[in-house]
């Protein structure tokens, strides 16, 4: 159950357990929230616990005092093991056993390509079955996994385009888009000469 520790200045720490399938936890000084903090700077609704896919994020929900993480007012944190944060003058950590962080890490699960892209790829990725998954080695930049999935895809949104506008050419015009190219640029290249004389 993940572990909520609340330390208000000069009292004791307070810990809150929860059930990992809990969709909401809220926090303030109001009595109608799940975490109850008796504090001056707190807010009677100061933020929420979300739970969302491989994990949780702190959403502050308008306080007075905020919602800090290093000291920067956010309006929403992503918790992570062993995260601290500051609700108004309230000092907030979030904790996570090794079996929940296992939870969460099988959530994210690894990345995958979408089908179209591979479809689209060059004939190395596509030697990989449609759809199967890719995992990063370890040390591996996730920038550059993320910046080649947007290259597949745009590659493949470029063919898409071309044979769609291939396609509609050829039911405009009775000919191949890819034999009227060489032709359109000759007739381009005689007006630009004829206009230069």
């Amino acid at each position: 159950m993940p572990r909520v520790t609340i330390t208000i200045p000069e009292q004791t720490p307070q810990p809150y357990r929860f059930s990992l399938d809990r969709e909401v936890v809220k926090i303030g000084r109001s009595g109608e929230n799940d975490i109850v903090i008796d504090s001056g700077s707190i807010s009677g609704n100061h933020s929420e616990m979300r739970r969302v896919l491989g994990g949780y994020e702190l959403v502050d929900l308008g306080s007075t005092n905020g919602t800090k993480l290093n000291d920067d007012r956010k309006e929403k944190i992503e918790l992570t093991n062993e995260s601290s944060v500051t609700l108004g003058d309230v000092d907030f950590g979030f904790s996570l056993t090794d079996e929940e962080l296992e939870v969460m890490a099988k959530e994210k699960g690894p990345a995958k390509l979408p089908k179209a892209a591979v479809a689209a790829a060059s004939p190395l990725v596509q030697e990989l079955e449609i759809g199967e998954e890719l995992e990063e080695p370890e040390g591996t930049n996730p920038l550059v996994g993320t910046i080649v999935k947007g290259l597949l895809i745009l590659i493949f949104c470029i063919g898409a385009f071309f044979v769609g506008a291939s396609v509609r050419h050829q039911k405009e015009t009775g000919e191949s888009l890819f034999k009227a190219m060489p032709n359109k640029a000759e007739q381009l290249q005689k007006a630009a000469d004829k206009a230069a004389q």
